[in-house]
């Protein structure tokens, strides 16, 4: 929950009310919504500070005038901004950056774990910021990855992670390439209303790039005034971003330096994206191999982005071996 508010100075705040459900200690959240107010980044929302008081907390951000990415340009035209493509090239390099930043210069190194389109503000100038640090973790420089309860949003979810729950830094990525695609086409991730083979943007997306049609994704409520060339090239870094293996995925620097054309796209290294698809068809089957000996009880539990439709994926899974889904997964907040 969001609201507004405003200091003894007079700056207006935003109020962001996390959940209650969240099982990390207060100390370990102190600890990282400290180390993550500290920071400042063009493309980051300054986190002024935060209030715990027993299972509630709370987080104070400067406040943007023009909400975010999922209210304005994805938001079923509920917006009067018009986002040229020159307004988009520029949104998602910032975001790019913001999330480069996050990744490789602060020490140590942040994963945001929740990066979509509600999570970026836009400011007067629309500006992207990077907002809501309240699933963020903390990476010590000794570590490759972090063990922990899922947590995000179906859609952005890098399948990899939502299975083992193994964080790195290449879900985040994922998280990226999936928004960028969005940002290009003007469309949310999953839209239950379009026909069965266009539901899924990322889906829709592989598809049309083996047959060489991905210009026919671009938003057409730009009206033809776009650059075909390199609305295709970031459509195709989407797809580099969101690729079924991790390890594939490009470092956010390098997704910088792509974004601006200072790196070529090397098609060749272009494979098959991690889809929601093989994600719900992986989930269906691990629950239905499963012997009764086996089982033991868990929570699956994760909101799902699409196009003005809230709506939530629930489901029993078990957690009594590696060969069988073994996350528990958070509501997004």
């Amino acid at each position: 929950m969001n609201d507004q508010g405003r200091l003894r100075d007079g700056k207006v705040i935003a109020i962001k009310v996390l959940s209650a459900e969240s099982r990390q200690g207060v100390r370990e959240f102190l600890t990282e919504i400290k180390v993550i107010s500290q920071i400042e980044h063009e493309n980051l929302v300054k986190l002024y500070g935060c209030c715990v008081e027993e299972n509630q907390r709370i987080l104070v951000y400067n406040y943007l005038e023009n909400n975010s990415l999922a209210q304005t340009l994805l938001g079923g035209n509920q917006s009067n901004i018009r986002f040229s493509w020159r307004t988009r090239h520029r949104m998602c390099i910032g975001i790019a950056r913001g999330l480069a930043f996050l990744h490789e210069e602060v020490q140590p190194h942040i994963i945001h774990r929740d990066i979509k389109a509600s999570n970026i503000l836009l400011d007067r100038d629309l500006t992207p910021k990077i907002s809501d640090f309240g699933l963020a973790k903390l990476i010590p420089p000794n570590m490759t990855h972090v063990s922990t309860r899922v947590a995000g949003t179906i859609g952005y979810l890098a399948p990899e992670y939502a299975i083992r729950g193994k964080l790195t830094r290449k879900a985040d990525i994922y998280s990226f390439g999936v928004l960028l695609v969005e940002i290009v086409t003007g469309r949310c991730n999953t839209n239950a209303r379009l026909p069965i083979e266009e539901q899924y943007l990322l889906e829709r997306t592989w598809q049309l790039y083996e047959r060489r049609e991905l210009v026919v994704l671009v938003d057409p409520s730009l009206g033809g005034d776009f650059d075909a060339e390199e609305a295709c090239r970031f459509l195709k870094i989407g797809l580099l971003c969101t690729q079924d293996t991790p390890k594939l995925r490009p470092s956010m620097s390098t997704v910088v330096k792509m974004l601006m054309g200072e790196n070529q796209i090397d098609e060749n290294k272009i494979t098959k994206p991690a889809l929601i698809t093989d994600f719900m068809d992986l989930k269906v089957r691990s629950s239905q191999s499963l012997k009764p000996r086996a089982k033991k009880s868990s929570s699956y539990n994760a909101s799902s982005s699409s196009d003005n439709v809230d709506s939530t994926l629930s489901s029993g899974i078990s957690t009594a071996a590696t060969t069988t889904f073994t996350a528990q997964y958070d509501q997004s907040i």
